[in-house]
């Protein structure tokens, strides 16, 4: 018997999906889907390349950490303050939460939550049955080889780029962002990147390019559905044809020997001062040195806090812990005053609930304890490094002059 029915033809899901690219490697196929990070169409290309492909596994642009926070919406409340100020990571943590509101404010504008698009790979990978692979490079490493890798000037420049993200309040409709998704358009937001911040871009996309492409071709099956941003597809195919050494991209380079060399020369030459002032001019001498280093740094640091918002004892201790801890650059002032304002000024569950959302104005970032807590500590440690700066500068220039 006949059959008159038309034959359908399949159709391939790079040419269903526009941000799909297909790269076949020996009897192993991959299909790289280029999303952006607050895009209802890039959540359909993901459940429609996993749809057309049927992957033995899909790979998402996220690592242990960002997952679970992804996962786990409750996490925030877990966060343990007087932790973070002790491992040294309130700077950090100040940087991720401006990102992440930033990334909020875009997402409440188009009705999508950032990283629907991952999310969804993740659901998918579950509801289907199939294995997930966390592709991209701890946030944490990133951040530090970033930073790690920016002269002071540049780390000031970035932190205020960042931070001028909590004034945006212009509206991105959803054409905007899926123009973003186009090779040109990323293209030229690169160089940007590259032209204001040189050493950014390489550790930020470059690096990461690499990263996920190896992750990517390892991942196990024959058929491999990998979701990234549309950043990274360009980098991704051209660095996954050929085995890569993940070693060195995947930790943080030990300091450069000099910042600690500056950081010990300035107590150094105090002590110096103060004694040579002693034996030539007598303990006058000596007590005036002494003193200016006192005033100077300790006003400055406490200033910074006051500037924080910092409780009264906070301020305080600032005042009377720089011109030691200034002496000591295994200790920081902003250390102890942020353990000094957790503890005076302890912050609730519903601070830390309120967190992420006190992001979303200069405002809302001061009166939230918890992220008071972390302007105390990058405020003093500020005031306390200038205040060290004034401070030597004149006791050096008496010093020549006497």
């Amino acid at each position: 018997m006949e059959n008159n029915e038309p034959n359908e033809e399949k159709i391939s899901p790079e040419d269903a999906i526009a941000s799909l690219k297909k790269i076949q490697i020996d009897d192993k196929e991959f299909f790289i889907v280029g999303t952006a990070h607050i895009s209802k169409e890039s959540v359909e290309d993901v459940e429609k390349a996993v749809e057309l492909v049927d992957p033995d596994t899909i790979c998402v642009e996220l690592c242990e950490p960002r997952y679970q926070s992804i996962v786990e919406k409750d996490k925030w409340k877990k966060m343990d303050i007087f932790k973070v100020v002790k491992e040294k990571k309130s700077l950090f943590l100040l940087i991720q939460l401006i990102l992440s509101s930033f990334y909020d404010k875009l997402g409440k504008q188009l009705d999508v939550p950032p990283g629907a698009e991952m999310l969804k790979g993740i659901e998918l990978a579950k509801a289907k049955n199939k294995k997930l692979i966390l592709a991209d490079r701890k946030i944490e490493i990133t951040l530090k080889r970033v930073w790690g890798g920016l002269s002071l000037w540049g780390k000031a420049k970035m932190f205020f780029n960042l931070s001028g993200s909590l004034f945006v309040t212009e509206k991105i409709d959803s054409d905007t962002i899926e123009n973003m998704k186009q090779s040109d358009q990323l293209e030229s937001s690169l160089e940007e990147l590259a032209k204001n911040f040189p050493g950014i871009k390489h550790r930020l996309i470059d690096e990461r390019d690499i990263y996920l492409a190896e992750k990517i071709r390892t991942a196990p099956g024959k058929r491999v559905v990998a979701v990234v941003g549309a950043g990274h597809v360009n980098g991704i195919c051209h660095y996954i044809h050929k085995e890569n050494d993940l070693e060195e991209i995947s930790s943080v380079p030990p300091p450069s020997l000099w910042p600690k060399v500056f950081a010990w020369s300035i107590p150094t030459a105090f002590v110096a001062i103060l004694l040579y002032g002693f034996f030539q001019n007598g303990v006058s001498e000596s007590m005036a040195s002494l003193q200016i280093w006192v005033l100077v740094n300790g006003i400055f640091a406490a200033v910074g806090v006051a500037f924080a918002l910092g409780h009264p004892l906070t301020i305080l201790a600032a005042f009377v812990a720089s011109p030691l801890t200034s002496l000591n650059p295994m200790i920081a002032a902003g250390w102890v005053c942020g353990l000094v304002q957790a503890y005076f000024k302890r912050p609730t569950v519903r601070d830390v609930e309120d967190l992420k959302a006190s992001f979303s104005s200069f405002k809302g970032v001061w009166l939230n304890p918890v992220s008071r807590v972390l302007l105390v500590v990058i405020l003093a440690n500020l005031g306390s490094s200038l205040g060290s700066f004034v401070a030597g500068s004149w006791i050096i220039t008496r010093f020549l002059g006497s």
